[in-house]
């Protein structure tokens, strides 16, 4: 058994755009010539600028788009080229959890059916009592009350919403799971919360991860390995300990220039220096 889950051979991806009146039907290449290995049990991170290309490139490695050249290589399976009949088999070891839980949760469905709909389409539900009790499996799993199977997904924030999305994309107990900037739309501290979870998840199942983001301070905290994409192509690609310390690419040292990192004062953990409101701090001396 290979070390290695998932890796890409000059994986490229074009859409196809309209033909005008008077010119042919061209092709917008977004997705460029990329190489990437995912080992098993890690957390690689694709970083990039919004049209940088990572969602699409994320959206291929589950197989939801086709690439237009190149190759993805599953557990040793080649699946860039397959069917989608031939590609059905993996699909429950291949799982995406999606950047808006509003759009990709039904809104006329319960969370103990919209959890438990992939465990009945594989035939793994033996009756209604079954269904119930995966359900509230799921949803303790991801830290949600169990009375959440009745409710709707517009009747939970958007962190509980997002906790959902992760219970649905691990009800069938998957390998390899795409995160697409999932917490994008969240305050800072559902943010923490949920990577957090992410990270327990992933000690506790032996997940493997890539997690798509435009915020390198988020992946500094989950990730192992980074892969930094600039106009569909990986400029940069390594451990994010590496990138973070010793940059060697421009756009690369741009995206960490971002990042704010406020000016900490001497000596503010020391329990014995007072402290003194900002209001104040004019008159202390």
């Amino acid at each position: 058994m290979s070390d290695v889950l998932l890796r890409t051979g000059s994986l490229s991806f074009a859409y196809p755009e309209r033909a005008g009146l008077f010119r042919r039907a061209a092709s917008r290449e977004v997705v460029k010539q990329v190489d990437l290995a995912v080992p098993r049990g890690s957390v690689l991170g694709l970083v990039g600028e919004s049209g940088s290309g990572k969602t699409t490139l994320g959206r291929l490695l589950v197989r939801l788009l086709k690439p237009t050249s190149g190759g993805i290589q599953f557990d040793g399976l080649e699946i860039g080229g397959i069917s989608e009949a031939e590609m059905r088999p993996l699909r429950a070891r291949i799982q995406m959890i999606f950047q808006d839980p509003q759009s990709s949760l039904n809104p006329r469905l319960r969370l103990g059916v919209t959890l438990t709909r992939p465990l009945k389409v594989y035939g793994r539900i033996k009756g209604r009592r079954d269904q119930r009790d995966r359900a509230a499996a799921l949803l303790d799993l991801v830290g949600l009350p169990t009375a959440f199977i009745d409710r709707y997904p517009h009747e939970l924030s958007g962190g509980q919403r997002q906790r959902a999305g992760i219970a649905r994309a691990l009800a069938l107990e998957p390998d390899f799971i795409v995160a697409d900037e999932i917490v994008s739309g969240l305050d800072v501290s559902t943010q923490a919360h949920i990577l957090l979870l992410l990270r327990e998840l992933r000690a506790r199942l032996g997940l493997t991860l890539v997690f798509i983001s435009h915020d390198l301070s988020v992946v500094r905290v989950l990730c192992d390995d980074v892969a930094i994409l600039h106009h569909g192509e990986v400029v940069e690609y390594g451990p994010v300990a590496r990138i973070f310390s010793a940059p060697r690419d421009d756009y690369t040292r741009q995206l960490l220039s971002a990042i704010p990192l406020p000016d900490v004062e001497p000596g503010w953990l020391d329990d014995s220096s007072p402290f003194v409101p900002p209001q104040q701090q004019g008159s202390a001396a």
